[in-house]
């Protein structure tokens, strides 16, 4: 697709002559006459044909001639200023820009219809748009090295040039066209773009846009969102906004979905998480229930926020996810945020854990999840048909209602000895429940392998509004660590969620001074303790923070002296009222005598 709007051979020829004599410099009518005339044996008439054309385009810019009022100045515009010019003054989107494109998409599906149809047409439109910028810069690559204009066309399209091969009838601009059939076209489009680029089969293979369109209200949905997302191009939009705006999707529709079953883990909670675990250059993060991948996003921007884009080429991620459709939009978030050097896989952690060292299960430097919480069906025969059960399993095995200590066991598994930590969002009743579960907890507390515990603000997660509790275990502890445990009671530290009333969130201030705490093991009444493990044998193993750590009432200082001089003053008041009442009853000759 030329940018130039598809213009005849011959047009685009004369540009091509144009710029080769002139470049940037300006030129008289005349001038172009005698070129075109002899280059290209262009007759006089001709030529203020080709320049009309290539003005209409915006290829020739044409200005008066200040020594004479009826000529006109000419200069030619090259391609790549064209491309400049198109694609970043029209297209420029800032974040509010997004989010308020998103909004209204938002409010195209309300409830009525999956996020995914938001989703999907988002991605379609991104990977379309850096398509279109991949070609105008590979083909005018092409011309500087000698081809024709239809050479050059050809030569762009090529797969090597672009991050997706896109069939070009398949563009969004294409799709747009046929608005009697839609569904149809959007069907094809994708059943050819996954054969071209299998990687992203499972991502679009999601959604059946035929079965999806049967009905009119959803045809007249589909036909909104293409006119929506039509707006604006996508293609320059930088991989950490519009992966904001992906995750803004996952966020905005994160209570219809939570009660259907679907877990958001807050952003924020997140960012708790990795700040803690601190991943680096040159290690492994791995999520054993990565779902949308939230957890090795935030890994791969900690290391780029905090060493380089060039280091962050040396983190590796790897996830895992039971649910293909969560784990093909999962792949899909990956791909808007320009993040390739990444594995994941489909299965049940649990039972088939997908990465593996020869007979061994992998192990990573950071292990970080938010498993399914009170996970029911994983007690110990269920376990026992797994692979790897022995290695994975070796503290016991939960009780059938909850396999939390399950998860926690497969993290420790994994996680690499030496510098190897797990960090683990949990339900908070994990930490002082009894029966199987306390065994499990003992056993682990009594090879010193959990570092610290944090309960969190009461509704910030979604699906639930009790608290949950962040587990954070080190294989290796520093020496004076050693047989201790950091507890946390970040159980005050939240602000109010911006958008949905009932929730809270963690702010900022809240994520550094629970990060602090924890990176420094500092002490602080009412909110952090360093307990001993034999204070915790003491409470039977409980873990359960308010044990341990509770948070300090405000108790307002009281000031004596003016506290007894106000009581005074009221006292003295009290008086005047009695010797008011009492000259009131003698005026009308009630004296209280005996009558």
């Amino acid at each position: 697709m030329s940018l130039s709007g598809n213009l005849p051979g011959w047009v685009e020829k004369g540009h091509s002559t144009l710029w080769a004599r002139f470049g940037t410099t300006p030129f008289r009518l005349d001038e172009a006459i005698t070129l075109l005339g002899e280059v290209e044996h262009d007759s006089p008439e001709k030529v203020p044909v080709l320049l009309s054309r290539l003005r209409k385009a915006g290829l020739l810019s044409v200005t008066a001639d200040n020594s004479d009022a009826r000529k006109k100045i000419y200069q030619v515009i090259s391609r790549d200023a064209l491309v400049t010019k198109i694609f970043e003054t029209d297209t420029k989107l800032t974040r509010s820009d997004l989010e308020a494109l998103l909004k209204r998409a938002a409010d195209i599906i309300r409830t009525r219809v999956d996020y995914k149809f938001i989703l999907l047409p988002l991605f379609l439109k991104r990977i379309s748009d850096k398509w279109e910028l991949e070609f105008e810069a590979a083909k005018e690559e092409a011309i500087d090295d000698g081809y024709t204009e239809e050479e050059a066309r050809a030569e762009a399209k090529r797969a090597m040039y672009h991050d997706f091969d896109l069939p070009e009838d398949y563009l969004w601009e294409n799709i747009r066209k046929s608005v009697n059939n839609l569904p149809e076209v959007f069907s094809k489009a994708l059943k050819e773009i996954s054969e071209r680029n299998p990687e992203l089969s499972d991502v679009l293979d999601t959604v059946d846009f035929i079965e999806f369109a049967k009905s009119q209200e959803n045809a007249e949905i589909l036909r909104q969102l293409v006119e929506l997302f039509s707006e604006k191009k996508l293609h320059d939009v930088s991989p950490d906004l519009l992966g904001d705006a992906y995750e803004w999707i996952l966020r905005y529709f994160a209570p219809q979905k939570a009660k259907e079953g679907e877990v958001y883990t807050p952003r924020e909670v997140i960012r708790t998480l990795i700040g803690i675990l601190d991943p680096k250059p040159g290690e492994s993060v791995y999520d054993p229930a990565s779902a949308s991948n939230g957890m090795l996003i935030a890994a791969h921007a900690h290391v780029r926020d905090h060493f380089s884009k060039n280091a962050v080429e040396q983190l590796f991620l790897f996830g895992q996810e039971a649910n293909a459709k969560t784990l093909a939009f999962g792949r899909m978030n990956m791909y808007i945020h320009d993040i390739r050097n990444v594995q994941l896989a489909y299965g049940d952690t649990l039972l088939y854990p997908k990465f593996k060292d020869g007979e061994m299960i992998q192990k990573f430097d950071v292990v970080v999840a938010n498993p399914p919480w009170n996970q029911d069906m994983y007690d110990e025969k269920q376990l026992k048909k797994g692979e790897f059960w022995k290695q994975r399993f070796s503290y016991g095995f939960p009780n059938r209602q909850s396999a939390d200590w399950a998860w926690i066991q497969h993290m420790l598994a994994s996680t690499k000895d030496g510098n190897g930590r797990v960090g683990v969002v949990i339900d908070n009743g994990c930490l002082f429940r009894g029966g199987k579960e306390r065994a499990i907890r003992q056993k682990i507390l009594e090879d010193d392998l959990l570092s610290c515990v944090i309960l969190t603000p009461e509704k910030l997660f979604y699906n639930t509004g009790a608290p949950g509790a962040l587990l954070f275990f080190w294989k290796n502890k520093p020496e004076e660590h050693r047989n201790k445990v950091l507890i946390i009671n970040a159980a005050q530290e939240f602000g109010k969620h911006p958008e949905v009333r009932k929730l809270n969130i963690l702010a900022d201030k809240n994520i550094g001074k629970i990060v602090g705490v924890a990176a420094s093991w500092e002490e602080i009444e009412g909110f952090s303790k360093i307990v001993s493990l034999a204070e915790i044998e003491k409470n039977d193993f409980s873990l359960n923070v308010t044990l341990y750590v509770s948070p300090q009432k405000e108790i307002e200082a009281v000031d004596i002296p003016a506290t007894w001089a106000a009581i005074q003053d009221v006292e003295k008041e009290l008086q005047g009222v009695d010797t008011q009442i009492a000259g009131y009853l003698e005026e009308i000759g009630y004296g209280g005598g005996n009558g």
